[in-house]
């Protein structure tokens, strides 16, 4: 059982959402969370401008990290490398106190070409909330079939997961999202395209209401940078 780990960040006040994104690859990352030995793969991803967006987004870049299971995502919140190394770098370029935190059973729907160290793709992130109503059970099955199947008709889709939350996030209520969504696009044009097709306008589209809460839809669009992998870390 992997985890797949979403961690949404946005640059602390007085920090350039360039100077943020620098410091998250090149410091950050290099220096402090690669250390932690339970992460088996890890990639920033930034966030780039595209389409309508508000003057101050709620995050400008996310860490996707992989983990084995339960104990050894335990074992890492309480490594050395942890504790006296990522978590006190934090405040040096991220406000803390709007990241969130997601972690998921990723399921992969069009696996694409293998990933590559220096790919030039980008990446929508399309964050959801089921709709009042329907039940968790019930949305992930809607998600991973008939909706699954309206996306994948899209074209210049490259690549396609559903990150599902897992269900340690209700243990004691209701998670604050219920799944990340990952297409991979060669550029943004080739985005552009698909969001302007009979495929999305007339499929994909109309079930952004019937299965989601319009005010906790997210979307970003990123370009990746892997800092361990495509490869897993023995």
């Amino acid at each position: 059982m992997t985890i797949h780990q979403f961690i949404f960040a946005h640059a602390k006040p007085g920090m350039s959402e360039k100077e943020f994104q620098d410091y998250w690859i090149n410091v950050h990352a290099v220096n402090y969370a690669s250390k932690i030995p339970q992460i088996k793969r890890y990639m920033i991803d930034s966030r780039i401008p595209f389409g309508p967006e508000p003057a101050d987004p709620l995050w400008q870049g996310v860490a996707e990290i992989w983990l084995r299971n339960d104990e050894e995502q335990l074992a890492s919140l309480q490594s050395k490398e942890f504790l006296e190394g990522a978590r006190l770098n934090e405040p040096e370029w991220a406000a803390f106190w709007r990241s969130v935190v997601l972690d998921t059973k990723a399921h992969t729907l069009l696996e694409g070409s293998p990933f590559q160290k220096n790919s030039k793709m980008v990446k929508l992130l399309i964050l959801t909330k089921r709709k009042a109503g329907i039940p968790l059970e019930d949305f992930r099955q809607k998600m991973l079939e008939s909706h699954a199947a309206k996306v994948l008709k899209l074209p210049g889709l490259q690549r396609y997961l559903q990150c599902h939350v897992r269900d340690n996030f209700y243990v004691v209520g209701e998670a604050l999202l219920d799944c990340v969504s990952l297409l991979w696009f060669d550029d943004v044009e080739a985005l552009e395209k698909a969001y302007k097709s009979p495929e999305y306008q007339n499929e994909v589209k109309p079930d952004y209401s019937n299965l989601f809460e319009g005010k906790y839809i997210h979307n970003m669009l990123t370009t990746e940078t892997w800092i361990i992998g495509p490869e897993f870390r023995e």
